[in-house]
């Protein structure tokens, strides 16, 4: 009776449960990416922009897919340097590429983008990775990535905010996909009119789902040999677009990445383009693009450590 009794604010801190639909196993959000050339600069700046934006950094879990895999032990304890209390994990990218090479001809491995396919194909290899976050190692994130959780996908195989500046027409002719529409007949084409200016999905940030990815390679390379895009190497490849189109659930648009431009759009997108300086993969080795075109966002959410662990 002569204590002071404040009103509980449901509102003033978190929610001690996330409702997690990614893994309802281990109760983890699994975050995958996939980085052609290893460059731990960028991904440290991934995983920093990712932990420091969440409001349960505790429950993220990297699995970053490398050249070398869990076999370059001196990369994985350097990124255990910089995050000694983060969940991650390297893993090899053999087995993925070779799925792909096995289900394709050399033109047709060619002509696709490892970082666009691999998300589709980790399930198949990693069956515990069946829900997960896919990023591109390329990206700054800004808005708290356990949103996208409670996204259900149950009817979907995956998840992905529309790129309207790269529409369907621009890739494929209405009259090339009405010809494909009338004559074949396969699981994946879609039996309603194809809108020949749909927007494209995003494939820099995905949710997938991989219980429901049944004969998405097997799509994804008919795609592109109907269109002979091995022929074609001047323009992205619209394959897996094509694969998806019904069967990916649309993000709100506040998850398209963005180009850090101004502090405008910094100040209001979940996401961005990493404009940092980076390692490109050269076939006479890897090359570090030049200073001349960097942005300062980068340096934000580059770990204190960085300097002296990964020797920038």
């Amino acid at each position: 009776p002569h204590r002071n009794w404040v009103p509980f604010n449901s509102h003033s801190s978190p929610s001690p449960t996330v409702k997690l639909t990614v893994d309802e196993d281990d109760g983890l959000i699994h975050i995958v990416s996939w980085m052609q050339c290893l460059d731990l600069k960028v991904l440290a700046v991934l995983a920093n922009s990712t932990l420091s934006s969440s409001r349960y950094p505790d429950l993220l879990h990297f699995h970053f897919f490398t050249p070398q895999g869990d076999k370059d032990k001196v990369s994985f304890y350097k990124l255990k340097v910089l995050f000694p209390h983060s969940n991650l994990e390297l893993h090899g990218q053999e087995q993925v590429k070779e799925i792909i090479k096995r289900a394709s001809s050399e033109a047709e491995y060619d002509s696709l983008n490892l970082e666009e396919i691999a998300p589709f194909i980790i399930p198949s290899v990693h069956q515990s990775l069946t829900k997960f976050i896919y990023v591109s190692p390329n990206l700054i994130l800004m808005g708290r990535i356990e949103e996208l959780t409670g996204i259900d996908l149950s009817a979907h195989a995956a998840a992905a905010a529309e790129d309207c500046s790269n529409r369907l027409n621009s890739y494929v002719s209405s009259d090339v996909l009405d010809a494909i529409q009338r004559s074949a007949s396969k699981p994946w084409i879609s039996v309603t009119p194809y809108v020949k200016d749909a927007c494209m999905p995003d494939l820099s940030l995905l949710l997938i789902n991989g219980k429901k990815l049944e004969e998405f390679l097997e799509a994804v390379l008919w795609w592109s040999k109907v269109l002979n895009w091995s022929d074609r190497s001047d323009k992205r490849n619209p394959a897996i677009g094509l694969a998806l189109y019904n069967r990916y659930l649309k993000l709100s648009n506040s998850w398209l990445v963005k180009e850090p431009a101004s502090v405008d759009t910094i100040e209001t997108s979940m996401i961005t383009h990493y404009d940092g300086p980076k390692i490109v993969c050269s076939e006479f080795g890897n090359d570090t693009i030049p200073g001349s075109s960097h942005g300062n966002l980068w340096i934000k959410y580059l770990p204190s450590m960085s300097n002296q662990i990964l020797g920038i």
